[in-house]
């Protein structure tokens, strides 16, 4: 029998991104069954009654406040029926045979928890954002994407086995495996929680893999731009929050002396050369990590609920 794929994704004030994505579901998926939700997350206007007009056979879920991206796409698995959970960004734009190829490599490795496919910017159909992550290191809490602004030249389509972190833009999980690592955790709002997700799927007993044989589109950085407060705040905040959640003492001493001593006054320099207004913000997000608990709900910095 045909394993169910959930398709899920969160929207927030870009409701045209969205409409993009789920035109491209329409027109380019060639899998069966599946079911799409889109979780709307507390955005200004509510979009969900148009969509509703608009694409009768999709669920839309509506959120008064914003959740974060962990936060809304939580809020999707309790709709979701299938076998499969796929989350895909608002910003991403399928391609025939994504869906199939994901599961036929889950069905095949049945030891995998978690997959991601191919990666290319929208913008630059030739670029690659991601063909697999290399594995952290924690003394610094640093890796490589693989592939990221090389042309795709087919130069990784070998690579369909184990890596170090999916991308949170499309990643795949059988429902098994969601179930017995726990849900997406809640507490980063905005990056490095599908890093830590991929560390919860490792410790209950799974591998991470990669298949360069589907592809996906993203365009990034729709949400939050760029270059912000707010993206500064939270890249900081939670790449220091996520060795504090994976890593022994000696490791997270080691790293906290790093961060202390070389990236925050290598970041200020950089802030004070390029005329950015974020030194404040490194140093709250900091602050943060020395005043609140690993699971703490406190977010730290003023989002719009």
């Amino acid at each position: 029998m045909t394993k169910k794929v959930s398709i899920i994704s969160v929207n927030y004030n870009h409701s045209h991104v969205t409409d993009a994505m789920l035109d491209s579901v329409y027109a380019h998926n060639t899998y069966a069954p599946i079911e799409i939700i889109v979780v709307d997350n507390g955005s200004k206007d509510n979009p969900v009654p148009a969509w509703q007009q608009k694409y009768p056979g999709v669920t839309f879920i509506r959120s008064e406040a914003n959740l974060g991206f962990a936060g809304g796409n939580n809020l999707g698995i309790q709709h979701a029926t299938g076998d499969y959970l796929f989350f895909i960004n608002n910003d991403t734009e399928i391609t025939p045979g994504l869906i199939e190829t994901l599961v036929d490599t889950l069905e095949q490795h049945p030891e995998c928890g978690i997959i991601s496919p191919k990666i290319r910017y929208y913008d630059k159909p030739d670029m690659l954002q991601y063909a697999g992550f290399t594995p952290m290191d924690y003394y610094t809490c640093r890796n490589k994407c693989i592939g990221q602004y090389e042309t795709d030249k087919g130069q990784y389509d070998n690579l369909t086995g184990e890596t170090g972190y999916i991308h949170g833009a499309a990643m795949m999980l059988p429902r098994t495996a969601m179930e017995k690592a726990g849900l997406m955790p809640e507490n980063y709002f905005l990056y490095y929680e599908e890093m830590d997700w991929c560390e919860k799927v490792k410790r209950a007993g799974y591998t991470v893999r990669i298949n360069m044989q589907a592809l996906i589109y993203h365009k990034e950085s729709i949400s939050v731009g760029a270059k912000s407060a707010l993206k500064e705040f939270f890249m900081n905040r939670n790449r220091i929050l996520f060795i504090r959640r994976n890593c022994g003492l000696a490791t997270r001493a080691i790293f906290w002396t790093y961060f202390l001593c070389v990236v925050t006054p290598r970041n200020i320099l950089s802030y004070i050369k390029d005329k950015q207004p974020f030194t404040g913000v490194l140093l709250k997000a900091i602050w943060w990590n020395m005043t609140h608990s690993t699971n703490s709900t406190d977010l730290g910095y003023p989002v719009k609920k």
